[in-house]
C-alpha cells in the first residue's frame, strides 16, 4: 500500500515531536509577546504556556503529517490593549517566526557539537527539529493571510490600507490555499524556499564553522 504521509513511517516520531515542540513555542511566543506589551487576551484564554494540548489544532496537525503543511490554533490579540498597537503588532507577528529560528539555531548547534558521540535517534531527531523549524520559520514570514507575515505588512502599512487589507483577507486566504495544494506552488512557495531554506541553514554552517 502507497504510503499516505508526508514523511516517512521511521521519521514519524522525530516528526511528531519536532512538531509539538515548534508548534507549542511559536504560539507560546506570540501570547507571552503580546502578555508583555498589556494584552491580556491570550493569558486568559489559557495560551500563555507550554502546554502543547492549550495550542495544537487536530486538524492542523493532521494536516502536516499528512499534506506537508498545517496549523496551530491562532492566539487571539487585542491590539487595543497595546500602548503602541503598530509597534506591539509587529513584534507580537515577528515573535512566532522567531521562535522557530531560535529552536532551528539550538537544534543545530547541539547537533554540531554532539554528532560524534550521540546515538543516531539523538542526530535525527536534532536534524528533523532544525529542518522542520526553519521550514516554519520561511513559511510564517510570507506574506499571504492568515500567516504572521501578511500580519508584520498588515500593522506597518497606513491605516487606510490596513481597511482595505482587512476587506480583502478572505480572498487572501483562498489564494493562498491555492498556491499551497495545487500545482503552483512549484512556481510560487517552492522556489522561495529552494532560496531561502538553503540560506538559513548555510548561515548556520557559517556561524558554527567559526567555533570547530
Amino acid at each position: 500500500m502507497e504510503n499516505f504521509l508526508a514523511f516517512e513511517f521511521e521519521q514519524m516520531p522525530f516528526v511528531i515531536i519536532s512538531l509539538l515542540v515548534a508548534f507549542t513555542v511559536h504560539e507560546f511566543a506570540h501570547a507571552y509577546t503580546a502578555y508583555k506589551f498589556g494584552d491580556n487576551t491570550a493569558k486568559d484564554q489559557g495560551r500563555l504556556t507550554l502546554n502543547p494540548v492549550n495550542h495544537l489544532d487536530p486538524i492542523g496537525t493532521i494536516f502536516i503529517l499528512i499534506a506537508g503543511f498545517g496549523w496551530a490554533r491562532p492566539v487571539p490579540v487585542n491590539r487595543r490593549n497595546f500602548a503602541n498597537p503598530k509597534l506591539a503588532g509587529v513584534l507580537v507577528s515577528l515573535a512566532g517566526p522567531l521562535s522557530n529560528f531560535l529552536i532551528a539555531f539550538i537544534a543545530y548547534g547541539i547537533f554540531v557539537f554532539a554528532m560524534n558521540d550521540a546515538p543516531i535517534f539523538v542526530i535525527d531527531l536534532l536534524l528533523m527539529m532544525m529542518q522542520l523549524n526553519v521550514v516554519l520559520f520561511v513559511f510564517n514570514l510570507l506574506p499571504f493571510p492568515p500567516l504572521d507575515g501578511y500580519r508584520i505588512i498588515e500593522d506597518l502599512v497606513p491605516p487606510h490600507m490596513r481597511v482595505k487589507m482587512t476587506q480583502y483577507e478572505q480572498y487572501g486566504v483562498l489564494i493562498f490555499l491555492l498556491l499551497v495544494i495545487t500545482p503552483l506552488d512549484q512556481f510560487t512557495i517552492q522556489p522561495i524556499f529552494s532560496v531561502a531554506i538553503p540560506a538559513v541553514i548555510g548561515g548556520f554552517q557559517s556561524i558554527f564553522s567559526l567555533f570547530l
